[in-house]
């Protein structure tokens, strides 16, 4: 099924689009429109506003539900938890509709349970395309996100890095900056030598 990127701007993060699925809203409603009568869900890969910048705007528009991770899903109401402050913003007041998990599969894409950047981050793969939406987990350059923010984890963020290098991926779509369209393996493959290292 083919990703559609709805990319982002300054410190806003990418959304795309994949059949049904809403991934992230820190893209803009006029972004969105074209879209909404498709979207019923509204994933977010983790906790932070960036991501979630659009979202009470997304949820007007579509009426999708939203699906977090339960351990990122106090970052939906919590400004502290959410880091809006840190945007001088609020949380979108939003409490999460259902409660993902990994494992689960929503419009055909798997839910990957990958902590690190936060303790509720999720990379979202799509088997078909060997696609993998990966929030802010790894980046289509090769690196990986920050882990130094509240419940950020080194430790569990290479052991997740190292769990998506067992999958056959193709594309990388990330939360910021250009995703990489082919080469995925690679650029996993980078990421995991990268974070290892300490670069």
């Amino acid at each position: 099924m083919p990703i559609r990127l709805l990319p982002g701007h300054g410190q806003y993060a990418n959304s795309y689009v994949v059949n049904g699925v809403l991934v992230d809203a820190g893209t803009t409603p006029m972004a969105i429109e074209h879209h909404k009568r498709a979207i019923k869900y509204i994933i977010l890969t983790h906790r932070h506003y960036d991501h979630m910048v659009y979202l009470s705007e997304a949820v007007r528009m579509t009426g999708a539900e939203v699906l977090i991770h339960e351990a990122d899903a106090l970052g939906l109401t919590d400004d502290i938890v959410s880091c809006a402050r840190n945007f001088g913003a609020h949380a979108p007041g939003i409490p999460p509709t259902r409660i993902i998990k990994d494992g689960d599969v929503i419009d055909n894409l798997e839910v990957i349970y990958t902590p690190g950047h936060t303790i509720g981050s999720i990379c979202l793969y799509d088997e078909v395309s060997r696609g993998l939406i990966s929030g802010d987990t790894v980046f289509g350059d090769g690196g990986y996100g920050r882990y130094d923010l509240p419940t950020g984890d080194r430790d569990a963020l290479v052991a997740s890095i190292e769990k998506l290098k067992d999958l056959r991926i193709d594309g990388v779509y990330c939360g910021h900056g250009a995703p990489a369209r082919e080469k995925g393996g690679v650029v996993i493959n980078k990421a995991y030598n990268s974070i290892t290292m300490g670069l």
